[in-house]
């Protein structure tokens, strides 16, 4: 069950809570329709010149699924999406803009437990300044 902010915006953005999930990064993205919609366009536009790319483009758009947020706001999680994921019970939720993404808690403590002070240091590098 998505919490009811999440809800909202999913139908604030797409007609009837309409969403696609995908699986990247040991994990299930999921994205409003106009988001989804977005988002294959640009990875559409890689080439395919590499078979990585190629297999990329399989897994992620290959592998979306499209549905809507039922009445209760649940969305259901396919075998497919549960087994990539490694989701067995309760998903944590994250935002992330314009998409969410749902985790196994133990996959993502090692994720979130990571030091970031390179990316902070790269991020002033680029003129992106903010304070912890």
């Amino acid at each position: 069950m998505l919490p009811p902010e999440f809800r909202e915006i999913l139908r604030a953005r797409s007609e009837n809570g309409q969403l696609a999930l995908t699986t990247i990064d040991d994990c299930v993205y999921g994205f409003p329709w106009p988001d989804w919609q977005e988002f294959e366009a640009k990875i559409n536009r890689l080439k395919n010149t590499r078979r990585i790319d190629r297999d990329f483009r399989r897994r992620v758009i290959g592998g979306a699924e499209v549905m809507a947020v039922d009445g209760q706001g649940r969305i259901r999680l396919s075998r497919e999406l549960l087994q990539y994921s490694g989701i067995d019970g309760e998903a944590v939720l994250i935002g992330q803009g314009a998409h969410f993404e749902l985790w196994n808690a133990e996959r993502l403590a090692p994720v979130l437990a990571q030091n970031f002070d390179d990316v902070a240091a790269a991020l002033a590098d680029s003129g992106i300044d903010f304070v912890f």
